[in-house]
């Protein structure tokens, strides 16, 4: 008899925890609590949410998990930094699980960060500081010194390069997901070797080209070296889907 009341019992304890999880949730925005606030004690939030002590704990492990809180132990729970770390690893699991997914995925995040800096583009020229475009100039350095013979540190200065761009924007949404593309990066690199279109040459003169076309305020000629930058990278993963 337990045995077929047992599929509606997980339901009703499934429903609770996602009550005790909005519960959180809304208590967060009504205070207008901010990252690195504290939240009320365990039993505080039993009494507030008339839960009991699992069902907070569950919850907190939802959304600690979503990042949307942090536990800190022996200390309590805060809000957490709210980043996209659910949502990076979500995708670069998707890729691991299936031959051909870690390629849309990579092709799907190319499209979205090319439109972000392309979007942003006279933003980012207007925005760019003398020091920030140093910077830039040097993680092209980085490249050219580390060509084919450092393969992780010309991918490490790349990655390092496009944060640095995005930057100025002061748009933490924009850098995480910027940054969500490399994560699935390490992921589809491996696949990518030996796939015609990844010329360390070029893709250190493309960078140049942006940085150069930054510091001369030319909006037209940082638009033309963005599309010039990803369209090798574009050919790449279609070669790539097309041999697996």
């Amino acid at each position: 008899m337990s045995g077929r009341h047992a599929p509606g019992a997980k339901a009703v304890r499934q429903s609770l925890r996602q009550e005790v999880v909005e519960g959180i949730k809304r208590h967060i925005l009504e205070e207008k609590l901010r990252p690195g606030d504290p939240l009320p004690s365990e039993a505080a939030l039993c009494e507030e949410l008339g839960a009991s002590r699992s069902s907070v704990r569950e919850a907190v492990k939802i959304l600690n998990a979503l990042d949307i809180v942090e536990v800190r132990h022996g200390h309590g729970t805060y809000v957490g930094r709210l980043s996209l770390s659910a949502l990076v690893e979500s995708l670069t699991f998707r890729g691991m699980l299936s031959p051909d997914d870690d390629f849309r995925v990579m092709a799907d995040l190319v499209d979205v960060r090319e439109l972000f800096e392309r979007g942003m583009a006279e933003r980012i020229v207007s925005l760019l500081s003398t020091a920030q475009l140093d910077e830039l100039d040097g993680l092209v350095g980085r490249m050219r010194e580390a060509g084919a013979k450092d393969a992780g540190g010309f991918v490490e200065a790349d990655r390092a390069f496009h944060a640095k761009l995005v930057e100025p924007l002061g748009n933490e949404l924009i850098g995480q997901l910027s940054m969500a593309f490399w994560e699935v990066y390490a992921v589809v690199a491996p696949r990518l070797d030996g796939v015609e279109g990844g010329c360390e040459a070029s893709t250190i003169a493309v960078h140049q080209a942006i940085v150069d076309a930054g510091r001369a305020g030319d909006v037209a000629g940082f638009l033309s070296a963005l599309s010039q930058h990803y369209a090798p990278l574009r050919r790449r993963i279609a070669g790539a889907r097309g041999a697996a």
